[in-house]
């Protein structure tokens, strides 16, 4: 077994599959180590239960760009991706129900029954975001500019940046860069009036993170989502057939396609270094293996503060990535069911439970639920996700079951005055089922096991600092060039041959 590569890349989560598949396609001698005994990382499908499948952390899979899909091939490495149509429920308790549709022509009757208004200006809404997706996807494309100390190529990116923004035309300009920095509340207020509505699209915009739609820069966090929409609407739901976690076995079969090793089981206990630079990682079992560049996968406070040597660092680099935000506040309730849930607003079984179920009343609700979080509590009356994918592929659970993958906001890493321990991983799950019960009774009387994914335990499983599921909150300020610390963009460290990877 060799122990020597051109390059080595930490973690064999989405991301860092992607980065070993396009450096072996370049004619890298790549090694992907993974502590688990899988690839996907928070992209996995998991038994939970005996013949119960879940997409244990994310379930959603429409920010792949086409771009990764089309240079490997996914397709013929077994991705399919199924849309839902539906693509949102959300049910009410007042008995009336929204139906979203990725198509914006197919939501207008269901948005009229609440505001004639809101159902007219549907289509415009989403053509607006797929406008500001389409530009956000352009600046994805490339690599993230110094500001600071702009080099030569710096500068070219970011004329090629301000010419894709002059592209859209001079008022589409304006409002682009008028509007990212809005909060969802003021976004919306400009375009919505119905609460149903305003509601799903404030939930849209904070899962993952632990602001409410009323903070600034949301906004932005709104449109991100609609960047792998082909309609451009934020209300879209794509999953591969069989799980996330086919996305990220095509992405592994690819990256081996393309001449990479992945080693499984192999959890790094550090980067070497060798006259300041990279030199490979050493292994928690002693294992050295040698590389003159690593990529790491993992986020930048887990790879530069926990496997490099801080000391190594200079002071105020240490000093700002200490004060990377990451605060995770996502938890997620797998749920083994004996039925499909009924739902007082649209009983029976049917299309509304192919997509995604939203528990988002209002805007105000989404806002109240975050309100817990910003003092350390879990929220009791919280932001909800559903999904139910044994609707359209009953085989991931026994015959006659189902089971439903619950994210589930807000649920603090840090809580004020205790720990994640069994009994608050119980508590969560507790509340999760009874607010469902409001809106589908036979609920908690059909749940047959459950399980509890907290932020701590995304910490431990799968290295996500304080459960942060974009390895750092996702806000303007730690946005793009300013990822991982201002001045250190494009992806590089100061230790010379190391590099991150990751969100």
């Amino acid at each position: 077994m060799s122990q020597s590569f051109d390059a080595i890349v930490i973690g064999a989560g989405q991301n860092g599959l992607v980065t070993s598949a396009y450096l072996a396609r370049a004619g890298r001698n790549v090694l992907v180590l993974e502590q688990r005994d899988r690839v996907g990382g928070g992209a996995s499908t998991e038994e939970l239960f005996p013949g119960f499948r879940f997409d244990t952390g994310a379930h959603r899979a429409a920010q792949l760009h086409p771009a990764i899909s089309r240079d490997l091939d996914l397709s013929a490495h077994g991705l399919e991706m199924i849309p839902s149509d539906p693509a949102v429920f959300a049910p009410l308790a007042d008995g009336r129900h929204l139906l979203l549709s990725a198509s914006p022509s197919a939501s207008t009757e269901s948005i009229r029954a609440f505001s004639a208004t809101d159902a007219d200006r549907w289509a415009d809404f989403n053509g607006f975001a797929g406008m500001v997706a389409r530009f956000l996807t352009s600046i994805f494309s490339v690599e993230p500019p110094e500001i600071p100390r702009p080099s030569a190529s710096d500068m070219r990116l970011l004329a090629r940046i301000g010419f894709g923004l002059r592209k859209l035309g001079r008022r589409e300009m304006e409002e682009v860069v008028r509007v990212l920095p809005m909060s969802c509340l003021e976004l919306l207020d400009e375009w919505f009036e119905s609460e149903p509505l305003r509601g799903v699209l404030a939930g849209v915009a904070v899962q993952g993170g632990a602001h409410g739609p009323m903070a600034t820069g949301t906004a932005l966090s709104l449109f991100r989502r609609a960047t792998g929409s082909a309609s451009g609407s934020p209300a879209t739901l794509l999953r591969p057939r069989g799980g996330v976690g086919r996305l990220s076995e095509a992405l592994a079969s690819a990256a081996r396609g393309a001449g990479v090793e992945i080693r499984l089981d192999r959890a790094v206990k550090h980067v070497r270094l060798r006259e300041g630079r990279a030199a490979g990682v050493v292994l928690e079992d002693g294992t050295e293996i040698s590389a003159p560049t690593v990529a790491s996968g993992v986020g930048p406070g887990v790879t530069l503060l926990g496997l490099s040597d801080p000391a190594t660092l200079d002071p105020e680099f240490v000093r700002a990535l200490k004060a990377v935000r990451y605060r995770g506040a996502t938890a997620k309730v797998h749920l083994a069911l004996g039925e499909l849930p009924r739902f007082d607003s649209l009983p029976g079984p049917g299309p509304h439970l192919s997509g995604a179920i939203s528990i988002s009343p209002s805007l105000e609700y989404v806002e109240r639920a975050s309100d817990a979080a910003k003092y350390g509590r879990i929220s009791e009356e919280p932001y909800l996700e559903a999904v139910i994918p044994t609707v359209a592929e009953p085989d991931l659970a026994p015959d006659g079951k189902h089971g439903m993958s619950v994210l589930v906001q807000y649920a603090p890493y840090h809580l004020r005055g205790g720990t994640w321990d069994a009994a608050t991983a119980d508590r969560l799950a507790d509340t999760v089922i009874d607010t469902l019960g409001r809106y589908a009774p036979n609920v908690p009387g059909s749940v047959e096991a459950r399980h509890v994914l907290t932020p701590a335990e995304m910490e431990r499983r799968w290295g996500l600092q304080e459960g942060s599921m974009f390895q750092g909150e996702m806000t303007l300020d730690q946005f793009f060039f300013a990822r991982p610390v201002a001045g250190w963009a494009r992806y590089r460290t100061p230790i010379e041959g190391l590099y991150l990877c990751g969100a």
